[in-house]
């Protein structure tokens, strides 16, 4: 469905415009559909993607400071988050040795067990689509590297 159809609007200052509105609508289409997928797991997107970056250091702790670095969503409050993935047992947070005001994160074994199983679901729903393949997943993801680059020139190339 084309996003005239989606917002019901036909016109359009420019193909710029037109592209910028289209991201948005889909960027919210795509975090609508994840969290469906994340809500049987008593998990929101923020705190999923605070347990991909854990998981991404392989064992070694992350403070709560590289979280909020790394965060998808820099409005999220990452100590909170951790909290609550605390209280699920999908994280271990302790005192920094060096500094004893910060803490250091780890995932639990049953935060990456937990993972496996959505990754599992994430792989059945992201299967191929006939008209959207490979090719286009990496055309459509070089445009978006581009237009952040122009809306936020400090990103670099």
């Amino acid at each position: 469905m084309t996003i005239e159809t989606e917002i019901q609007q036909t016109k359009w200052e420019s193909f710029r415009q037109k592209a910028v509105i289209n991201v948005l609508y889909t960027c919210r289409v795509l975090e609508e559909s994840n969290e469906a997928l994340l809500r049987p797991f008593d998990l929101t997107l923020p705190q999923f993607n605070i347990l991909r970056i854990l998981r991404g250091q392989k064992g070694k702790p992350a403070t709560v400071k590289l979280l909020t670095e790394r965060m998808l969503d820099k409005s999220s409050n990452a100590s909170r988050l951790v909290d609550k993935l605390l209280e699920k047992n999908l994280v271990n947070r302790v005192s920094c040795p060096n500094d004893r005001r910060a803490v250091e994160v780890t995932i639990t074994e049953e935060g990456l067990a937990l993972l496996r199983i959505i990754d599992r679901e994430l792989t059945r729903i992201d299967a191929p689509h006939p008209g959207f393949g490979e090719d286009d997943a990496r055309q459509l993801s070089d445009l978006l590297d581009r237009l952040r680059t122009t809306v936020r020139p400090d990103a670099g190339p």
